[in-house]
């Protein structure tokens, strides 16, 4: 493992940056957002995943580019939420009578803290107060990234003094090609059900087939890449947690391959058609556009606060969360 700087964030915090390596990958952390920075195989003579190497992009517009997202991931309908009878109010966003990503104060925004690290992994720790946007409890969140030869998984557990929403996920966007943008790429995804989204992308609470939908990625689709298709919603892995299994392969043009296993029950496809990445430096060398890449978040189902036979998404004390997610990659190149 290496540790070095990685700028300060615009209120002076400091950010470090943590490279992980085995012989066939290398993979940068970064303590704001708990990050996913860079990825790179060996042999590939590309970055795996879209990222900057400016702090401010990440405090900016790419706030979302690879970052553990929560306490709860994706949109709550309303901004509020009903706890063992007792009302929460959640901070809105600016575009609809609801909260994404948490608001202003979710993981994302917060520095972690470095509890152990050695050459293939880190730890790092996370305090979100009680209260703090809104959400109830004391939390105390671990999260670990470690490499094995091609496969970098990442196990997340949390604890809370009292009954609170928590569905975190990694937000990162994958990028095969040498080029952003993955038109011709070719996705599978082991979900036989989606979430009906409504008009503004929260669940109806109608749990659907894929068959016959332009979500059916059972037997794998290629991708169009561009506004010709639209995908922001749950795919649906089954009804509860389940030990860790394959759920999504994703193939680019040139050769590289990405497996993700995961423990959680839903798997939110994300098109990247809003991304807007014109003002900073990036991985790439080039700056990133709608389209540039795909999101793949391993989580609960988005919405299980306003539907009571979805899945439950509340920690309790006593009780502690545990997410695994794994990403395995490789290449034509090392065989």
């Amino acid at each position: 493992m290496r540790l070095a700087s990685f700028g300060q964030t615009a209120d002076g915090r400091d950010v470090q940056k943590i490279t992980l390596r085995s012989e066939q990958l290398t993979v940068t952390i970064l303590t704001l957002g708990a990050v996913i920075n860079d990825v790179r195989l060996t042999g590939v003579a590309w970055p795996l995943t879209l990222g900057s190497p400016d702090v401010a992009g990440y405090e900016g517009k790419l706030n979302s580019f690879g970052s553990f997202m929560g306490p709860v991931i994706n949109r709550i309908k309303g901004c509020t939420a009903a706890i063992d009878g007792k009302s929460y109010r959640f901070e809105k966003h600016h575009s609809g009578d609801l909260t994404q990503h948490s608001g202003s104060t979710g993981m994302h925004r917060q520095i972690w803290s470095i509890a152990e690290h050695g050459p293939d992994y880190v730890v790092l720790t996370l305090n979100l107060p009680d209260g703090l946007g809104g959400f109830p409890g004391n939390r105390d969140i671990m999260l670990r990234y470690e490499i094995e030869q091609a496969c970098l998984t990442m196990t997340a557990t949390a604890t809370s003094d009292a009954p609170t929403p928590f569905n975190p996920a990694n937000h990162s966007y994958w990028s095969l090609d040498s080029q952003p943008g993955y038109g011709g790429q070719q996705l599978q995804i082991a979900a036989d059900h989606y979430s009906e989204p409504d008009a503004q992308l929260m669940p109806t609470g109608r749990i659907l087939p894929v068959d016959d939908s332009p979500y059916d990625f059972r037997t794998g689709r290629n991708l169009a890449g561009d506004d010709s298709e639209f995908y922001d919603l749950n795919l649906c892995l089954g009804a509860t947690k389940a030990p860790l299994r394959p759920i999504a392969r994703l193939t680019g043009r040139d050769g590289v391959c990405m497996e993700m296993a995961t423990t959680e029950c839903g798997l939110q496809l994300y098109d990247g058609g809003t991304i807007d990445g014109r003002d900073y430096p990036t991985h790439h060398g080039a700056p990133y556009g709608p389209y540039a890449a795909p999101a793949l978040e391993a989580q609960s189902w988005p919405g299980s606060l306003a539907h009571s036979h979805f899945p439950d998404i509340i920690l309790r004390p006593g009780a502690p969360y545990r997410q695994i997610t794994s990403w395995t990659f490789s290449a034509k190149q090392i065989g």
